[in-house]
């Protein structure tokens, strides 16, 4: 910016500094003017002025009016503090009069406690050292005796030999400053204090679905004569409820009933199926306890519960029943499925087979599904194993896009094929943990077999087993 006005354009022959006109350029007579023309002129000429009137005043503004009033404070000081000039800023600040300041205080009486500690520990010594300091948190006080958050800078002037005359400083209103951090801080801590609630809150909750999670299965299982039973559940995530079910309860002093499956959906609404479905199961059984009827029966149940709302719950189910027969050591086993993945069949003799139950539909969904029973027998060293399809759905390698699938599993079992049922569940389970991330849902295990004429030796775990990510 030009110091001595406004620049002229080099490419203008004949300017007129004051109108912008070329004052050879005259008005034709006949053409007459233009009054929003002159009108325009004469708001850039009075813009002119204004600008001129105010650049004249800037030149006109003193040196000392600009010490005086400059938006910051300034100082001068001998080199043992005494205050030897200050500004009329600075004295505003502090409530103090020129008088009682100048030649009568130090600049450590304009500071707190807190602030002559620091300034004598760190801000004089390097001061001393360095021959200037910049930008130095301090507080001054006030006549009124209120704290006021000052930035301070120091430079010391030095005589022509090199000697310290004295230092000059200046002094930066922090008060916006102290509140905008005051401010920032207290919503770091309100964010802090936010999250240690949310973390709080949220292993409340965790504590309260593994509660009810917990309610919606068996606590153990009970013993069934000339067999051994296991089971497992995993949880993907403790934020919310499974829907994946199991149980085992006797029906006479002879046979008992299973069954496992997977309710649609997650949350609240998945576990009030889920525990619809349990108990609707155990008395449809003790009605009649043919697997194919216990099916039809939850179906019914289902069905009048929720498609009339326009909010249709359906699940996925295996149901069977254990026939033991003492004489042979075998056990018969009846079992149904509604759109369930097939039961896997683990043989003494080291293979490993799905049981075909074809035809069966989810339950719950249509008015009358149409279930298919089918049979198998159990000799010792056999184990019948049943999973939710969390279990199969894993996603498996690097890039996790792969499921693991029917294979898989059944070529998995078929290595721990010939072993105990809680053998079978613990080996599972280890599977289940090697998958990580890429399990995203609850997978139940139920193992039933029948124990081998010579016992795996290797150590049992909790016959039945319950256990969150």
């Amino acid at each position: 910016m030009c110091r001595t006005g406004r620049q002229t354009d080099p490419a203008d022959p004949h300017p007129d500094t004051r109108t912008g006109t070329d004052p050879a350029a005259g008005a034709d007579p006949a053409a007459g003017t233009d009054p929003a023309a002159d009108a325009g002129t004469d708001v850039e000429a009075d813009n002119g002025k204004t600008s001129d009137a105010a650049f004249a005043a800037l030149l006109e503004d003193s040196a000392e009016d600009l010490y005086e009033s400059a938006p910051c404070g300034y100082l001068s000081m001998l080199m043992d503090g005494t205050i030897a000039k200050i500004n009329t800023t600075l004295l505003d600040w502090l409530g103090l009069d020129r008088e009682a300041v100048v030649g009568r205080m130090r600049f450590t009486d304009l500071l707190t406690v807190g602030g002559k500690l620091y300034h004598e520990t760190h801000f004089a010594p390097l001061l001393r050292m360095q021959g200037r300091i910049g930008g130095i948190a301090l507080e001054m006080k006030q006549a009124d005796g209120a704290r006021m958050p000052v930035l301070v800078s120091s430079v010391v002037k030095c005589g022509g030999g090199g000697e310290p005359l004295l230092i000059r400083t200046t002094v930066f209103d922090a008060r916006d400053r102290r509140a905008y951090e005051e401010e920032l801080l207290r919503g770091r801590k309100a964010a802090e204090e936010a999250r240690r609630q949310a973390e709080a809150d949220r292993a409340r909750l965790q504590e309260a679905l593994a509660v009810l999670q917990q309610s919606l299965l068996p606590a153990t299982l009970p013993p069934v004569p000339g067999m051994e039973t296991a089971a497992h559940y995993y949880t993907a995530s403790p934020d919310r409820l499974g829907g994946d079910f199991y149980d085992v309860f006797p029906l006479d002093g002879k046979r008992f009933a299973f069954f496992l499956g997977d309710v649609c959906g997650k949350g609240p609404q998945a576990a009030a199926v889920t525990s619809l479905t349990r108990y609707t199961l155990r008395a449809a059984a003790l009605h009649d306890s043919e697997p194919v009827a216990a099916l039809s029966t939850l179906n019914k149940v289902l069905h009048e519960r929720y498609s009339a709302d326009g909010d249709p719950r359906y699940c996925t189910a295996v149901f069977g029943v254990l026939e033991p027969d003492p004489a042979t050591g075998q056990v018969t086993v009846r079992i149904a499925s509604g759109g369930h993945p097939p039961a896997l069949v683990l043989r003494a003799d080291g293979t490993a087979d799905f049981l075909p139950t074809p035809g069966g539909l989810l339950v719950g969904v249509l008015p009358d599904a149409r279930f298919v029973a089918a049979t198998t027998v159990l000799a010792p060293g056999d184990t019948l194993l049943l999973y939710t399809d969390g279990l199969t759905e894993a996603r498996t390698g690097e890039d996790r896009d792969t499921l693991y699938g029917d294979e898989a599993l059944r070529a998995f079992a078929a290595e721990h094929a010939g072993r105990r049922p809680q053998a079978v569940v613990q080996a599972l389970t280890g599977l289940l943990d090697e998958f990580g991330d890429g399990l995203d849902d609850d997978t139940a295990l139920l193992a039933l077999g029948v124990p081998a004429s010579d016992p795996d030796p290797t150590p049992d775990p909790d016959p039945a087993t319950k256990s969150t990510r």
